[in-house]
């Protein structure tokens, strides 16, 4: 007899104007260390551009986290919003369903969609942590860490200069990076740990030598720079990371996963059997909403 598959979500369908957010807005001429201070006073990851209530982009906190990289040449206080937000929104209607957010965020790797009317005036948006949430609506707490997890972690050491972190972080396009000692899990990283005043100002103010600013003027990140840098500059990677981050078993549920994420305002969360073994984060648990639609 054919094992009978198991249900993963409930049949709960939640309309998306019941999550719907109300994002913090600005102009485009907005600066960039505005922007910064608004993101750490509402602990909120990104910032929608407006004009006349009609959305033009998002920044957010890796674009931030670009602009104020060492390897930037313009002065942090002329650079605007407008110069490097995302321009190409990925909008969807009032009337969209929880399962179309999913897909367009698989689809375009985003974490965010920016939801407008019919007169392409922003409503809001729906992030990944709203979806995050509707999983918890829906899940049948069936569905193992295992089955959604990335066994691939990308891995930097504790004392690794910050800007080889930030070259890892931007060279394998990924959110977050876990730093490791003995193949253990002591600390991660985000883009929301360059934000914050202390590396914004440490970066800003730095005396660039010749060499330095020789590297500065070649504007490329890769590893001989890095590793040049890391000689000259002392911000390591224990600086800024969270310390002794929460971890997960391969054979919990996602369902508890999800739990810890929206409690703890985290997303990512390592995945360890004695040693590290991978990470599940908010886009795997947005890809099973994206797969599998409720009936």
């Amino acid at each position: 007899m054919k094992k009978r598959k198991q249900k993963i979500l409930q049949n709960i369908p939640v309309e998306i104007k019941s999550i719907i957010k109300i994002p913090v807005t600005v102009p485009p001429n907005t600066s960039i260390l505005e922007a910064r201070d608004i993101l750490v006073q509402h602990r909120i990851g990104r910032l929608v551009i407006t004009i006349d209530k009609k959305p033009l982009g998002i920044v957010t906190e890796k674009d931030l986290a670009r602009s104020v990289s060492i390897f930037s040449e313009k002065p942090l206080k002329k650079i605007l919003v407008k110069e490097i937000m995302s321009k190409k929104l990925v909008s969807v209607p009032v009337e969209a369903s929880v399962h179309d957010c999913a897909k367009l965020m698989k689809k375009h790797g985003i974490s965010s969609v920016v939801v407008v009317n019919n007169k392409d005036k922003l409503v809001g948006v729906v992030t990944k942590t709203d979806l995050v949430s509707t999983f918890l609506v829906q899940s049948t707490a069936v569905l193992k860490i295992s089955d959604v997890m990335s066994k691939k972690v990308i891995t930097v050491e504790p004392d690794d200069s910050i800007f080889e972190v930030q070259s890892v972080l931007f060279n394998n396009k990924i959110r977050r990076v876990i730093v490791v000692k003995n193949k253990s899990p002591v600390g991660i990283i985000t883009y929301r740990d360059f934000i914050p005043a202390k590396t914004l100002e440490a970066q800003r103010d730095l005396p660039l030598s010749q060499e330095i600013a020789e590297i500065v003027k070649n504007s490329q990140i890769n590893e001989f720079n890095v590793n040049r840098l890391s000689y000259l500059l002392t911000f390591s990677a224990k600086d800024i990371m969270t310390k002794f981050p929460l971890i997960l078993g391969p054979n919990e549920f996602v369902y508890t996963a999800a739990i810890m994420m929206i409690r703890h305002d985290i997303s990512g969360i390592p995945v360890v059997n004695k040693k590290l073994v991978g990470i599940v984060t908010k886009t795997d648990i947005v890809n099973v909403l994206a797969e599998v639609k409720p009936r």
